[in-house]
């Protein structure tokens, strides 16, 4: 029996590595490409306004040949021009003296003349080689346009774009290949650490519900003891905060990425909808909500936008002061853009601790570590939100206590 043939292998990637001490003496690298091109414009400038000036000498040498500034008549020498003055009588010596004059004031008018026409071809060719090399350079240039374009759209969370070079085996595809490399080893980490956070939120769940309903039930018993119900009450509250928990973890996982859905959304409903979530909890604690809210519609996911409207509103309440404090929304337009403010009363808030307020389980001080003012995510979800909006999130300390919180959101 025949043996079978082996299957043909791929051709390698003629890719050289910058590892590699050896570089390939033929390979076109930019550098030789850009030195071939203003290289070849350059010579072939040259050559063009050298044949160009030969042109023009020439045409001058024959005017001047044919156009003499003066003509022997019948024996005698008589000028042709104004400016050529020959005596009427006189020796030879001051005859060809005169003749000489009038030869060289010739010659200075052609060269007069060449050097103008010169000048005008090289004004000329100076415009179409800046054209010229204007649009070389463009090309020439184009794969760092597409290289810039793929990085701003990957700087929108987008990590899914290639740039996916084709062209000449030179620096500029090996920097393309280099950052497709790159963008896909981070959507590959991007996406294992999504589906981590998403896959453990969902196996807790369904723990924790089960628990909720064993507690209810236990609760609902009339013949419990008063400790035993006081236990549950008290194991109840636990696990609704980590329900809650798990909700934001799966929540900011969603959040982080671009929104690629988007509909109208008037924040003013929103907001609105937030306060009136809201008005129950702030009534207890004696918190006054004022609400201002002009239109202003931006497009994005409702639910999310929602979210970030209740998160700071909640913050605003929770993190009050007990009988006095107030909380106010606003939203409305400005500079092409959409803004939610969120302003409230409180504690003093250090300048320097604003930013730990927006990281993961991160509070500003031991009294802002209640369980009963939530999981520390309000504000780390709000600003991926924000940020998944193409927009932003700005907190500064209110003088005399409390937040004042700026969500900018393109309209």
């Amino acid at each position: 029996m025949a043996a079978t043939p082996a299957p043909p292998q791929a051709p390698p990637k003629p890719t050289w590595d910058p590892r590699d001490p050896v570089r390939p003496l033929l390979r076109p690298t930019i550098r030789i490409r850009l030195t071939l091109l203003y290289g070849g414009m350059f010579l072939i400038a040259g050559i063009l306004l050298l044949s160009i000036i030969y042109l023009f000498t020439a045409q001058a040498l024959g005017d001047s040949a044919s156009e003499l500034p003066f003509k022997v008549v019948k024996g005698e020498v008589q000028p042709t021009t104004s400016w050529c003055q020959l005596p009427a009588s006189g020796t030879g010596d001051q005859l060809n003296e005169a003749v000489s004059a009038c030869l060289q004031h010739q010659r200075d008018l052609a060269l007069d003349d060449l050097l103008r026409r010169s000048l005008f071809a090289l004004l000329g060719l100076s415009i179409i080689a800046f054209a010229f090399g204007y649009a070389m350079a463009g090309r020439v240039l184009s794969p760092l346009g597409r290289i810039t374009r793929t990085a701003r759209q990957v700087a929108g969370s987008d990590l899914a774009r290639r740039i996916e070079l084709d062209g000449p085996d030179d620096e500029l595809k090996e920097l393309a290949d280099t950052f497709d490399e790159m963008l896909e080893r981070l959507e590959r980490a991007f996406t294992a650490q999504q589906r981590f956070v998403a896959n453990a939120s969902h196996e807790l769940r369904t723990p924790l519900a089960i628990n909720r309903t064993l507690l209810e039930v236990h609760l609902s018993d009339p013949g419990a003891p008063v400790e035993l119900q006081q236990l549950g009450k008290t194991l109840l509250a636990t696990n609704e905060r980590s329900e809650q928990l798990v909700e934001g973890l799966l929540l900011l996982a969603r959040s982080d990425n671009q929104i690629v859905e988007r509909k109208p959304v008037d924040l003013a409903e929103v907001a609105s909808r937030a306060v009136d979530q809201v008005h129950a909890e702030a009534a207890s604690k004696g918190v006054e909500i004022r609400s201002e809210c002009g239109p202003a519609v931006v497009q994005g996911n409702g639910v999310l936008l929602e979210r970030i409207a209740l998160n700071l509103v909640q913050n605003a309440v929770r993190y009050n002061v007990t009988g006095g404090g107030w909380v106010e929304v606003t939203t409305e337009t400005e500079h092409g853009q959409a803004l939610l403010v969120v302003s409230n009363t409180g504690p003093v808030v250090p300048a320097y601790e604003i930013d730990n307020l927006f990281e993961p389980f991160r509070r500003l001080r031991q009294e802002r570590t209640g369980s009963d003012k939530g999981v520390g995510l309000g504000l780390s979800i709000a600003r991926s939100v924000a940020r998944a909006h193409g927009g932003r999130i700005i907190a500064e300390p209110r003088e005399g206590g409390g937040l004042v919180m700026r969500v900018t959101l393109p309209i």
